[in-house]
């Protein structure tokens, strides 16, 4: 009877636009790429559903469970670093092959949340150096959001002025004031066309595993890293930017059994999410950050919906232009990249690494096939002991 009270207290249609945001921004930036990971492993049309339908109930379950049982906002995401190894790197891996694959990844990073050592590992990381992490992650968004007016000066320029008019005289309802003037401009222009869309159930697909040597060091070790290094550790920089003290390695630890559970249906990997994540716990979310956790709840039952029907999300996702998504997502989270840049720089003894790990984030580097996010970290804390030696 508490828990429901509490919903009822807590609900705002604040947090219900910005679970919303955070779905409409997950799929229509990455699904693509769970397309090509799928069709790459001679995928058909049912297997791509059914990766569809795994992912979706598996980033659920990873919203809804870790959020009720904290009530801190906790939003999973599928790896897209991960999808895109897949996808560039199948190198004749079959189906059957990559579930194993997938069923590998899954128990490492099981175990990297029993064990505890990856949260050690984050909490010795200054909050300065997090900060900084996620504002050059944000960063990206932001200007993308900005470079997006020379494809669709109309369009951006009417969310941008919804944004500036919410921020000023609505700043709960901003994101909805931006998302509300977008789909209406679209729809004015006729540029929205639902009208081919069949919803119906997906139905989900069992892949017998097979376990190859190949398969496990070629896809699921790297699969592991990659989705721990860029995708976990900028999804916890997030939560901790946002200065909320989340259990960490008991939900890792719910992202890997739950995706160990789904991979013979399709589920690659499965993460905190981090840019999805920071719209869900900013202010636009709710004024008071004790009532954020409904937006990582309608996000979660959101993906599960998704996940039932997804045989047409990919198509009703397809359905907005680029550059509405773009500035959607950049727009909505200039907030936070704003908060992480004042907390990434508030400390001078800090504020040169942290500095130079928000520069590295915001580059875009790649070595090694490893992101950013992780070298970032790297350069920062390099930066860091050199700069405290006496």
């Amino acid at each position: 009877m508490n828990l429901f009270s509490d919903l009822k207290r807590d609900f705002s249609v604040s947090a219900l636009i910005a679970g919303a945001v955070v779905v409409l921004v997950g799929y229509t930036s990455s699904g693509a790429i769970i397309f090509a990971a799928c069709k790459a492993l001679g995928g058909t049309a049912d297997d791509i559903a059914s990766w569809m339908w795994a992912l979706g109930w598996g980033m659920g379950i990873c919203c809804i469970a870790p959020t009720l049982r904290y009530r801190i906002p906790v939003v999973a995401a599928w790896s897209t670093p991960g999808a895109a190894l897949i996808a560039t790197s199948a190198n004749g891996i079959t189906m059957p092959e990559a579930i194993g694959a997938f069923l590998l990844s899954s128990a490492l990073i099981a175990l990297a949340g029993v064990s505890g050592a990856f949260e050690r590992l984050m909490n010795r990381i200054p909050l300065g150096l997090g900060s900084a992490l996620l504002a050059g992650i944000l960063l990206r968004f932001a200007l993308d959001a900005f470079q997006s007016v020379s494809v669709e000066p109309l369009l951006i320029l009417a969310m941008l002025a919804a944004h500036l008019i919410g921020r000023r005289w609505l700043p709960r309802y901003s994101v909805a004031l931006v998302l509300a003037t977008g789909a209406a401009i679209l729809l004015a222009q006729s540029r929205l066309n639902f009208a081919t869309l069949q919803f119906s159930l997906a139905s989900p697909k069992w892949t017998s595993p097979v376990f190859s040597w190949q398969a496990m060091i070629g896809l699921g070790v790297p699969l592991f890293v990659v989705t721990m290094i860029s995708q976990n550790l900028p999804g916890i920089a997030a939560i901790r930017a946002a200065k909320y003290n989340t259990p960490i390695s008991p939900t890792i630890t719910l992202t890997g059994v739950v995706n160990f559970v789904l991979a013979p249906f399709g589920a690659l990997g499965l993460n905190l999410a981090a840019i999805t994540a920071a719209i869900a716990m900013s202010p636009e979310a709710h004024p008071d950050a004790r009532k954020r956790y409904i937006a990582a709840l309608v996000t979660g039952v959101l993906y599960c919906i998704a996940g039932a029907y997804g045989s047409v999300v990919g198509g009703l996702f397809a359905s907005f232009p680029r550059a509405f998504i773009v500035a959607l997502a950049g727009l909505a989270l200039l907030t936070t990249l704003g908060n992480s840049l004042g907390a990434a720089l508030t400390d001078e003894t800090e504020r040169e690494s942290a500095l130079i790990a928000f520069l590295v984030a915001a580059s875009g580097l790649t070595l090694f096939g490893i992101g950013s996010a992780f070298w970032a970290v790297v350069a920062g804390i390099s930066a860091r002991m050199i700069l405290r030696r006496r």
